[in-house]
């Protein structure tokens, strides 16, 4: 088959796979790999080379690294320092929750910042007295935003400066993305300000997630426990379990102060419905509070005979005081920044060494780290990689930019940067980010080289505009996350969403090849 004719095939096959959301993205990407070697778009080298990328590694190290921050406490802190220090103007509290999560998002990335404040976003709108759909969409998109100010921001900023240097050009600096940040960010925190209220719902969830950073004190009050019974630190903490119908503990002895069969535990109260027991026998329904190290609790609440009333992980990241491996997360985080900032090695070099010294000095365990490596994004980026090879070696890039340029005019480089601006945003609101800037980048390539100029407006103009995902909840799994503790539905994103995307638009368009000639 006609390489052109397989490559776009296949990508309009991706597209409809992806924008139908039937198929999970990594098996799409698998396919489109596949699919491209079967037809001979590509070689066997190039269906395997994105698994070898640099890219890869690069984003597998700062999962770990964003785990390391929320695991010890790191973000909640932020989060608890917010709700202190912040006063009870609605106006103060939203942009002083936007500038947190955008700062975040710089360091950890747009999932981990939203899911660590998503509580806190809840937990300020109760204390406003606000529903929390008024809160958590200027959230989410103040992470979009937060993204751009350093690469560390998202995947996609590494991804283009690697683009950028594999097309003849220099790679972006660590800081150069703040140049477009800055202004992006201070834009969308006016526009949420003033328009927030009016665009976005009032409603409240049927189940809001709770904020747990308070829990040792609730569980002091509700069993009149002494303080340190109930005090979490960083090794240890107290969690409460539920005993269910046909518990294998049922009828077995159970007194605050004994530990557990396994001796790992220690039972710090027993409750039956709003009484306290010195000592009995487990009956259905049953309240246990265990204390115990964070490991140790979350093996007994994976116990099939119990039911713990929150998670231990949950308790941990929302409560958890900062303690010797936070500080060595923040630590290396702050060496990994000045290492990327001043280029001393290459990008996954560093990132990977910065990972080994946290699991080598159990900041994160084995098993965090497994869990927060989401191989959804690195087979996604993996299997798309070839997809970008294809276009660019069948020629199909080549040809969509010459219709391009035959359509806007090679004179007008405006005209051909909006264009590709356009496409990014419009295909950013149905396909992962990662996914859309890979098969867009060799059509800016091929559009620079056709036309005479830089590439780096090109590769920048598309990072903004794969940012800009503003319209709808499928966009990035950061919109995702506040759906439901927003009760937000699929309609509510684009009315907030829409100014938003033109101020990112209008910045790729006009402010960067001011930044970055053409």
């Amino acid at each position: 088959m006609d390489p052109i004719l397989a490559t776009v095939l296949v990508l309009l096959a991706a597209i409809v796979a992806f924008v139908t959301n039937r198929v999970s993205p990594a098996v799409v990407a698998l396919g489109v790999a596949l699919a491209l070697y079967a037809t001979g778009a590509v070689t066997f080298e190039q269906t395997i080379a994105g698994f070898g990328d640099p890219i890869v590694v690069y984003l597998a190290g700062l999962f770990v690294i964003s785990e390391a921050l929320d695991s010890t406490g790191v973000t909640a802190w932020a989060g608890q320092q917010l709700t202190r220090r912040v006063g009870d103007k609605r106006s103060s509290v939203l942009i002083a929750l936007m500038l947190l999560s955008a700062v975040l998002t710089a360091l950890i990335s747009v999932n981990g910042t939203v899911a660590a404040l998503v509580p806190v976003g809840v937990a300020l709108a109760a204390r406003l007295r606000q529903p929390p759909s008024q809160l958590l969409i200027p959230l989410a998109f103040a992470a979009h935003a937060g993204s751009m100010l350093t690469m560390l921001g998202t995947p996609i900023n590494v991804l283009v400066s690697e683009l950028s240097v594999e097309a003849g050009s220099r790679p972006f600096g660590f800081f150069e993305f703040a140049l477009v940040g800055v202004p992006l960010l201070i834009g969308v925190v006016v526009i949420v300000v003033l328009l927030g209220p009016r665009l976005l719902p009032h409603r409240y969830p049927a189940n809001a997630p709770r904020n747990l950073g308070d829990h040792a004190e609730t569980l002091a009050r509700d069993y009149a426990l002494p303080p340190d019974s109930a005090r979490i630190g960083y090794e240890d903490g107290v969690i409460e379990i539920v005993i269910p119908p046909r518990s294998p503990f049922v009828g077995d002895l159970v007194y605050p102060g004994m530990r557990t069969e396994s001796g790992e535990l220690v039972v710090t109260a027993v409750r039956r419905g709003e009484d306290r027991i010195d000592r009995t026998h487990l009956r259905t329904g049953d309240i246990l509070v265990l204390r115990g190290t964070w490991e140790d609790l979350e093996r007994k609440a994976g116990n099939p005979g119990v039911l713990p009333v929150d998670s231990p992980d949950r308790i941990r990241r929302q409560s958890v005081h900062l303690g010797a491996r936070s500080y060595v997360s923040v630590a290396v985080l702050v060496a990994m920044c000045g290492f990327l900032a001043f280029d001393v090695f290459p990008p996954a070099i560093v990132v990977l060494l910065a990972s080994a010294i946290l699991v080598g000095s159990r900041v994160v365990t084995m098993s965090q780290v497994q869990s927060s490596v989401s191989l959804t994004t690195l087979i996604v980026v993996a299997g798309m990689i070839p997809m970008s090879t294809a276009l660019q070696t069948s020629g199909a890039a080549e040809q969509i930019s010459s219709a391009l340029v035959s359509w806007f005019g090679a004179n007008s480089p405006h005209l051909l940067l909006a264009s590709i601006v356009l496409l990014v945003i419009v295909l950013g609101q149905f396909l992962s980010n990662l996914a859309t800037v890979l098969i867009v980048a060799p059509v800016a390539v091929a559009v620079a080289e056709s036309t005479g100029v830089s590439i780096l407006p090109m590769m920048m103009a598309i990072t903004v505009a794969g940012a800009a995902s503003f319209l709808t909840p499928v966009a990035t799994a950061g919109n995702l996350m506040v759906q439901d503790p927003g009760d937000y539905r699929f309609g509510d994103y684009w009315k907030l969403g829409l100014p938003c995307a033109a101020l990112f638009a209008a910045v790729a368009v006009f402010l960067v090849p001011l930044i970055w000639p053409f």
